[in-house]
């Protein structure tokens, strides 16, 4: 792949982009908890901004399904390649973490596995099954791959019940073939739309920076209604290194703020939007909102 060498990504980032730790005893005990077990979360190989915060709420992420994808999104720093075959032991292994760091909310991602007949839906199934077994009183919340919007896929991993089913949109339709590796914009919203239709309650989220204008913002926001999107996340993409597609623009807080309120206006019952947000930010925050609004 072609490096980019763009004059945004080598000046100085904004202080909106400056990380500020939230340390809590809450914090202290899971950063403890993860380094005396070897657990592997997401927040940390992923280098989350919002990793004290998230584990100071109780609330972490978890990669299932191994660690190489087979895709190779311009955005994103995991692995492109072969998988391994499925652990069978994982769904149990997550469980028990989950148990050990005493988190009140489980968020639930993986790479995609294009190369399984069942994308790992049942793998997928399977890690919900076990986490509620362990933690019955945790909510749970999934991460998904677009299963190609396999309806029968998509089923299975609804009958686990999970309390939220995200699929992130990434990026506006003109970008995706861009940015994005198979995926497409629409098979992202018919994935979307067939999670609500089943009765799910969805989330998905897009970066921006990348070249987008807030026309085209506004018209994913839309389309995400339209598919029947409860909960959407808005944040700053931030190039993993030279090597991925490189960021076009650093949004101002205000312009975040003001994409929330669209967002709010055109009905989402909850929008995290700043430049730091990422998929499981304030999770069980959103969570609770869509909840006060089903009484």
């Amino acid at each position: 792949m072609p490096k980019f060498h763009d004059k945004v990504d080598v000046s100085k980032k904004p202080g909106w982009l400056k990380i500020r730790l939230h340390r809590t005893p809450e914090w202290a005990e899971t950063q403890q908890i993860i380094e005396k077990h070897h657990l592997h979360t997401i927040c940390s190989s992923g280098k989350c901004p919002n990793r004290a915060e998230c584990w100071s709420r109780r609330t972490a992420t978890f990669m299932i399904l191994g660690d190489i994808c087979t895709r190779g999104c311009r955005f994103c720093a995991t692995r492109t390649g072969h998988p391994e075959a499925p652990d069978a032991t994982e769904p149990q292994h997550i469980a028990e973490s989950v148990a050990l760091m005493k988190l009140r909310y489980v968020v639930v991602t993986s790479v995609t596995r294009d190369d399984l007949p069942d994308g790992g839906a049942a793998h997928w199934a399977a890690t919900v099954k076990a986490i509620r077994t362990e933690n019955p009183d945790a909510a749970i919340e999934l991460l998904i791959p677009d299963f190609d919007a396999r309806h029968e896929l998509i089923d299975t991993v609804v009958a686990s019940k999970p309390d939220i089913i995200g699929h992130n949109i990434e990026t506006v339709e003109r970008l995706t073939p861009l940015v994005r590796s198979r995926a497409k914009y629409r098979t992202s919203l018919e994935t979307l739309r067939y999670l609500n239709s089943r009765g799910a309650v969805t989330k998905s989220g897009l970066m921006v920076g990348l070249g987008e204008d807030d026309a085209e913002v506004l018209q994913t926001l839309h389309d995400l209604r339209d598919a029947g999107v409860r909960i959407v996340t808005l944040g700053q993409y931030l190039r993993p290194t030279l090597e991925h597609y490189p960021v076009a623009a650093y949004i101002s807080p205000e312009k975040f703020d003001w994409y929330r309120l669209q967002a709010l206006e055109m009905g989402f019952s909850y929008c995290a939007s700043a430049p730091l947000v990422r998929s499981s930010y304030m999770a069980e925050e959103a969570l609770q909102s869509v909840k006060s609004l089903q009484r």
